[in-house]
This record gives structure tokens, sequence and C-alpha cells, in this order.
């Protein structure tokens, strides 16, 4: 094993540790009037996951020259928004699925009424948190909670699940495919970035141009790559059925590209996320290290 990669996945483990102690946490403290809804928005979100977003914000961080740490609470809003996504997206009136992360899915486990409910109560619970985060500058704590407003909303995820639903069974083009996941996964990886990187004070417009570029490349990166490990995937490692995306007929860079296509372009889309960071030194090193694990995970 290469020293680079030791270093990653001591990273990463870091990242997942700290967000699931930090989630168990907040959680715990946050109650509810009804001990269901406490118990699925804990199953949804305390149920595993490689906790790439909060990596990616922690990266930032300390490509800017910031603890990793310092965006602890960013980072954890970030996996409240990922965590309500999921459950929405697999609810019967969008994607039907039954199974999530190797296990039932919340409206599976619990029930339809209660999983949406615990979308809604993760979604508001994100951005109480940002409003409260400690540490950081009220102007900060803005800018942040702008950030994830737009990338989760309809100019971001939801608009993007929209396009997604109206386009089952259509041949798009790769331009409409790639708006698509530019909203639909790519603008809450592209907040993960730039929110780590808004936790130094000092932070340039330059930096965060390039992170911006860095995290919206990436950000197909990671849609690409998960359209071919619907093809390729085993269920039992990428914890969802596998081909579920071939058998509802929705539109994947596969489809369009062919796997052979895709892999040529994931590849290009590595080499111009890894161009992104040429005027970081070795402090931007993590985030060119998440890059390569985005583009070669296998679940």
């Amino acid at each position: 094993m290469s020293t680079e990669n030791t270093r990653l996945e001591t990273f990463l483990e870091h990242c997942r540790n700290r967000t699931d102690t930090e989630l168990e946490r907040q959680l715990s403290g946050a109650g509810s009037g009804s001990e269901r809804l406490q118990q699925a928005m804990r199953y949804s979100v305390l149920g595993g996951g490689k906790r790439i977003r909060p990596a990616l914000c922690m990266a930032s961080a300390i490509a800017v020259g910031q603890p990793a740490d310092s965006a602890i609470i960013p980072a954890c809003t970030l996996e409240l928004i990922h965590a309500y996504s999921l459950i929405h997206d697999d609810l019967p009136a969008m994607d039907d699925d039954e199974l999530r992360r190797g296990r039932a899915t919340t409206h599976i486990a619990f029930d339809e009424a209660t999983a949406i409910l615990a979308g809604d109560a993760l979604q508001t619970l994100a951005f109480g948190w940002l409003a409260d985060a400690p540490g950081l500058d009220d102007q900060v704590r803005l800018a942040m909670i702008r950030e994830l407003a737009t990338a989760s909303g309809h100019l971001g995820m939801v608009g993007g699940q929209a396009i997604d639903l109206e386009s089952v069974g259509k041949r798009l083009t790769i331009d409409q495919l790639e708006t698509m996941h530019r909203h639909k996964t790519g603008a809450l990886i592209a907040a993960s970035v730039r929110m780590g990187a808004l936790t130094a004070p000092d932070v340039s417009d330059d930096q965060l141009a390039a992170l911006t570029i860095y995290s919206q490349t990436l950000g197909l990166a990671f849609q690409v790559q998960d359209d071919l490990l619907d093809i390729e995937g085993d269920t039992t490692v990428i914890g969802k059925p596998q081909g579920s995306d071939m058998a509802r007929a929705k539109p994947t860079y596969p489809s369009l590209l062919g796997t052979t296509g895709a892999r040529d372009y994931l590849a290009r889309l590595l080499d111009s996320a890894l161009a992104s960071l040429d005027g970081f030194g070795t402090e931007g090193d993590m985030l060119r290290e998440m890059a390569g694990y985005v583009v070669a995970r296998t679940h």
C-alpha cells in the first residue's frame, strides 16, 4: 500500500469518525415531539455512508490553511441535506427503491409518511445548525447558508431531481445529461468544497474560483462513476440493486457514450479537476487524493 493511499485512508477515517460523532451528539440533543420521527431521522443519518461530502469540506478547509475540524459543523450539515435527499429520492413517488446502503430504505423501515417528515426535518435542521455554528463569523455563517440553500434547492439538487424524473425513457444529449447532474449531484459537492474554503476568513476570490472548478468537475466525475457502478457493480458492495437505473430506463453516461467512452470521459474529468488545483501547494494534496478516490471507488 502506498504512502498516499495510507494517508488518504487515515484522513477519510478521521472525517467519518468526527462526522459520525458530531452527528450523534447533535441529533441526541435535537429532541422531537415524536419518538418515531426521531428514530427515522437517526436511522437515515447514522446508517453508514462514506461521508464523502464532509471529507471534501474538511479537505477544502485544509487547502486554504485551516484545520480540518474547523469545518465540522458545515460538514455535518452537508450530510443532513444528503440524507434528506436520499430519503426523498427513494420514495415510491420518485425512484421507488427498497434498498439503500445495504439495508431497507427509510420508507420501508418505517412508513412513507414518516420518511417524508424525517427528510423535511433533516433539511430544516441543517440550516439551524449552520446558523448557530460556533467559531464562525456571522457573515461566514450567512455565506454558508446561502451556499447550502442554493445547492440544495430548485437551482441545485431539487432542480436536478426534477429534470431526472422528467427524463426517464427519453434520449438526452450529453449537454442535457450534464446539466441534470451539475444540479442533482454536482451542486452539493460544489457546496461541500466551497463551504470548507469559507472557513478561512482571508480566502481569496482566485482560490474560491479554482476550488469551484475543481468541485464542479469532480461532481460530474462522481456521477459518471456512479453510472458505471450501476451496470458493473455488485449489489452487496454498492448497497443498492445493481442495474436499477437501467431497469428504469434512466439516461446515463454509459447509455450515451458506451462503457469505454464513459471511462475515457471519467479520466478526462479527473485530469481537469487536478489541473484546477495547480495554484495550491501541498495544502491541496488531500483534495487531489480525494479526486482519485472518487473516480476509483467501488461503492
